[in-house]
């Protein structure tokens, strides 16, 4: 049975109560895609100790998380071309199900990363791209900006209000039951289908290109991993490397690796279209400015974001020792700002080009990263962090409300899965480069400083010092000063001595945590440079399909359209 298409324009462009019934189901799935992985960064802490593991093992997983959206997604989006994107959304929701429910009862580490990391990125990565086309497909005119904007600010809110609603459930009950209620929230999702037209694709489908999905995700996968390790391998000096080409870490040689494979992804997907057959990825898009635009400035915002709720959590758990829940309620102003700024924001968009907005989001994110670096001292500055974590969702929201319409406004009706999924691999990739390349730099920070402060340190022994440097050329993670007292005790470190090195060892934190702001800080001042192929003049929201371009988003990026559907 065929859902009629809802009436998408009322006369003010807001969509009508037919088309609101389809935004809450669509809205209520960008939700709960990403409200896990607030919860997952807010309860670090709480998954150390359950699992008895470390940080860096949980780092790994929430960076796997993403990782395996952003490898996956494109494949997704095209998946969806091929079935239709309302039957692959569905597919994708059902795969969801089975990995919060099996992270649910998750009893080690592996089951934690296949149920979470795995089945929910494959189910996610089926979803996301599904979810952008079918917001064009249901919405037209003005209502699909409206749409747009508040599916980014659902994502923001998403992202934002995690931390409390995980921090509340896990100090209060257990992390456990966030994931029991996404299952009931998906098949609840399922059952409300009925709500969401399909939105098909023109033309014939096309057919997968199983190498190409292949290339692009090992591609992803090894530069991710090769960032992920630095902290352990490496850069270039080797520390715990497992093999040491030419002297070096491994670092850079796996990162290259990627770096290769993507490359000759890029030479399989042009002999794919040089011969009449259907590539994974239309690089021929990529010419339009306005998309090339918004994926960078995706991917930007993304590892902001993620790097900052990686730094965040640590500070207030494992340097202030709060728990979860106070941590949720610590990192509030950023969920209240970005849900009302993403809601103002697409009413500036009306009268804004989305140039300027995303402009001042990457500014403000700056301001906000900044003063959030001089708030990592031993003592709490309450009013300061409050505001800068206010501005971080105030830069956030003004973001997210621009950039769906954007991507999607780029490209005709035949183009929208294949950019819904360039759209959300370029979030996903930038969160998992987020958590890997920021955590990566808060240990090796850590790790320097510590041993830098100890050689200097006159109060403790020159053997105790080299001890000390022995110890971290191995693994290391981000632990708790109590933990490192414990661990001195243990050693037989004499009393005086053990206060001077958790003294070298706190300090140490608080400037590695601070460098990883100050990164984020400089990553979004440099994104700017890179928005100048947003648009200057008002989106209308691409209204029937065609795309809403400026100069230089020209005809030669047809996309699928050029494409020849049948597989040689």
């Amino acid at each position: 049975m065929t859902t009629p298409p809802p009436e998408t324009d009322d006369d003010d462009g807001a969509p009508s109560r037919l088309a609101t019934g389809t935004l809450v189901v669509l809205a209520a799935t960008q939700f709960l895609m990403v409200l896990d992985q607030a919860v997952m960064n807010v309860s670090i802490s709480r998954l150390v100790e359950d699992f008895d593991t470390t940080v860096t093992v949980i780092q790994g997983i929430i960076t796997l998380y993403s990782l395996t959206m952003a490898a996956l997604m494109i494949t997704g989006g095209k998946i969806g071309d091929i079935i239709g994107r309302r039957r692959a959304f569905a597919i994708g929701m059902v795969v969801y199900c089975l990995g919060s429910g099996l992270t649910a009862v998750a009893w080690s580490t592996p089951v934690l990363a296949f149920g979470w990391s795995i089945l929910e990125g494959i189910g996610a990565a089926l979803v996301l791209p599904s979810l952008a086309a079918l917001v064009a497909g249901n919405f037209v005119g003005p209502a699909r900006r409206v749409a747009y904007a508040t599916i980014g600010g659902v994502a923001g809110a998403g992202i934002a209000v995690g931390p409390i609603l995980g921090g509340w459930v896990t100090t209060e009950f257990t992390w456990r039951w966030v994931f029991a209620g996404e299952v009931v929230v998906g098949m609840a999702i399922l059952a409300s289908m009925r709500l969401v037209r399909d939105a098909p694709r023109p033309g014939p489908a096309p057919r997968l290109d199983v190498l190409g999905a292949v290339l692009s995700a090992s591609g992803m996968a090894l530069v991710v991993l090769g960032l992920l390790k630095a902290s352990q391998w490496g850069w270039l000096q080797p520390k715990d490397s497992p093999v040491e080409p030419l002297g070096f870490a491994l670092t850079p040689f796996v990162v290259a690796a990627g770096v290769g494979v993507l490359w000759g992804f890029r030479g399989w997907e042009a002999r794919r279209e040089s011969s009449g057959r259907d590539p994974l990825v239309h690089f021929a898009l990529l010419r339009r400015v306005q998309l090339r635009a918004g994926l960078v400035s995706f991917l930007a915002q993304n590892t902001i974001l993620m790097g900052v709720f990686f730094v965040v959590p640590l500070y207030l758990q494992l340097v202030l020792g709060l728990d979860a829940l106070e941590t949720g309620i610590k990192m509030l102003p950023v969920s209240v700002t970005m849900f009302l700024t993403s809601v103002v924001g697409s009413r500036l968009a009306a009268r804004v080009a989305a140039r300027v907005l995303v402009r001042t989001g990457f500014v403000v994110i700056t301001a906000a990263a900044l003063v959030l670096s001089g708030t990592i001292e031993p003592t709490l500055d309450d009013a300061a962090f409050r505001l800068g974590m206010a501005l971080l969702g105030i830069g956030m929201g003004l973001i997210a409300s621009q950039l769906g319409n954007v991507v999607q406004s780029s490209v005709g009706a035949s183009d929208r899965s294949e950019a819904g999924g360039m759209q959300y691999t370029a979030q996903q990739l930038g969160s998992s480069l987020g958590v890997a390349l920021i955590g990566a730099i808060v240990l090796t920070g850590l790790v320097r400083t510590f041993v830098v402060d100890v050689q200097a340190d006159e109060r403790i022994s020159a053997e105790v010092q080299d001890a000390v440097t022995v110890a971290v050329e191995g693994p290391v993670s981000f632990v708790a000063s109590s933990d490192v007292r414990q661990a001195a005790e243990e050693a037989g470190i004499s009393p005086a001595e053990v206060d001077a090195l958790v003294e070298d060892y706190e300090e140490s934190q608080l400037r590695a945590l601070e460098t990883g702001l100050l990164i984020s800080a400089f990553i979004a001042a440099g994104a700017l440079l890179f928005t100048g192929g947003l648009p200057t003049k008002v989106l209308g929201g691409a209204a029937d399909g065609e795309p809403a371009v400026e100069d230089g988003g020209a005809a030669d990026g047809q996309g699928s359209t050029m494409a020849n559907p049948i597989e040689n």
